[in-house]
């Protein structure tokens, strides 16, 4: 190795299967702002452009949510964007939300990759075997650099059963140690990146009590992080979302040490010229959907985002078309994080293949009021538990028809103050019929008379658009923090 020795780490987040540009929010001063961005051609493009110039001294990993999200890849169960993501040169990938087509078929799509997919915590619950390798070993620019993956450990806790069948999930915390210590002894490894996808809260508490990483990657939560976090001697980044954002680390290295570090959040901006053979890939891959999803399907007079902890108006707009559906009184969503902005203007099929991709049935149950005050506590100790450990990913859980009043600060059990269906307080033994989407919506142990229905939910948001034109969604107030 050379005495001294730079290397450029890109870091790809959270993509979400965003193939070419669309809507992303952004915050000037008071309010929200839209604009176009993203895209795998210009994504590119720019890390063209950075390995030119560095002389192939780059490495360029993916910390998953890659490959699901939109129409095409639900469709495809992935494989529309394996020969996009395989142009890229990618070195290493882990992995959460693309356990949703089975472990099997994620297995298969892995096999299809270029480049390993890494997950030190998977593990087949028979035979105890990892489901992919923990780590891997990439030589650039005279350096060994050992690359650790760690998938979401939320799979099989929070999330469908089918995602984690026949798996086991655990944190990581345990076996990382034991495979830094490989890295460093037997593999030689001059640097140690970790790739994950655990969330940030949850990585700073990881590498506040393993020592021996040098950068993590992190995922999950979708963070801007405008500088690195340094926890300990680790520099930590993560960068942002739906391929709207690349995270660069450029680091000098001395005796195998970060002896220097400078970092930018880059914008993929729709004025940068898409690379051509992969916008080319990209086409393939949307054509056989285009005329489908271009179709216009309504207005909207409200911008719709899914960038807020509260309440959404994209997860209002679901949710006012579930109660229209059923005639329920309340409804419930799962917080998820994904899903492109919605500006004012025509709405398309694509926009609401965006927001709810897996398309789910619309189920009904009956809840009694104590059940609903138990699930959201349980929702809000998942979103706001002080052990970052016990935080299993999204926002809080998206409801409509009440309004609840909570102290985020509070122990399990003790933030939800009061809550009000209209202008009536919650009966705790009083049943309140309730529409839901997936089983994050309303777990199965909640309620009675629990019924699938056969219309999904893009036959609901489509006929709902149809007798609201414009759309209104805007918020109501229903968590509020006080």
């Amino acid at each position: 190795m050379a005495n001294i020795t730079s290397l450029t780490v890109i870091q790809l987040n959270d993509s979400h299967a965003y193939f070419d540009l669309h809507q992303e929010m952004f915050w000037q001063g008071g309010q929200a702002v839209y604009r176009p961005a993203g895209g795998y051609a210009r994504i590119a493009t720019i890390v063209k452009k950075i390995r030119a110039k560095n002389q192939g001294r780059t490495l360029f990993c993916d910390c998953g949510d890659t490959l699901h999200g939109t129409h095409p890849t639900q469709k495809t169960q992935g494989e529309a964007l394996i020969p996009i993501l395989n142009s890229l040169s990618l070195d290493a990938m882990t992995a959460h939300w693309e356990f949703a087509y089975g472990p099997e078929t994620f297995k298969q799509r892995a096999a299809q990759l270029s480049y390993p997919m890494l997950a030190i915590n998977v593990y087949n619950h028979a035979t105890k075997e990892r489901l992919f390798p923990p780590y891997s070993v990439k030589e650039i620019g005279g350096l060994r650099i050992g690359l650790v993956g760690i998938a979401s450990n939320i799979v099989d806790k929070t999330m469908p059963p089918s995602f984690s069948a026949g798996l086991h999930f655990t944190l990581g915390r345990e076996e990382l140690p034991s495979i830094i210590n490989v890295l460093r002894t037997q593999e030689k490894a001059d640097l140690v990146v970790l790739i994950s996808h655990l969330g940030f809260p949850q990585d700073m508490k990881l590498l506040s009590e393993v020592q021996g990483i040098d950068v993590c990657l992190s995922g999950h939560t979708h963070n801007r992080l405008y500088k690195p976090v340094l926890q300990g001697k680790t520099l930590i980044m993560q960068s942002g979302c739906h391929g709207s954002f690349l995270g660069r680390l450029d680091l000098e290295i001395e005796g195998g040490r970060i002896t220097d570090y400078r970092h930018q959040l880059i914008e993929v901006e729709d004025n940068i010229d898409p690379d051509p053979a992969v916008a080319d890939l990209v086409r393939q891959a949307l054509t056989p959907y285009q005329k489908e999803l271009s179709t216009v399907v309504g207005e909207t007079a409200t911008a719709l985002n899914r960038a807020t902890m509260l309440e959404t108006t994209m997860d209002n707009f679901l949710l006012q078309a579930l109660l229209e559906s059923t005639g329920a009184q309340l409804a419930f969503s799962n917080g998820w994080r994904f899903g492109a902005p919605i500006i004012p203007g025509e709405v398309t099929l694509n926009d609401l293949y965006n927001m709810i991709p897996m398309n789910p049935p619309i189920s009904t149950v009956e809840l009694t009021g104590e059940e609903i005050v138990v699930m959201l506590e349980e929702n809000l100790e998942r979103t706001f538990a002080g052990d970052p450990y016990d935080q299993m990913g999204g926002y809080v859980k998206r409801g409509l028809g009440l309004n609840a009043y909570i102290k985020i600060e509070n122990p399990a059990g003790q933030r939800v103050q009061q809550v009000f269906v209209g202008n009536e307080p919650l009966q705790a033994g009083r049943y309140y019929p309730t529409a839901f989407v997936t089983e994050q919506g309303v777990a199965q142990k909640y309620g009675c008379n629990r019924q699938q229905h056969t219309e999904r939910s893009i036959e609901a948001l489509t006929a709902y658009l149809a007798r609201h034109r414009p759309l209104h969604a805007e918020l109501r107030g229903t968590f509020v923090a006080v």
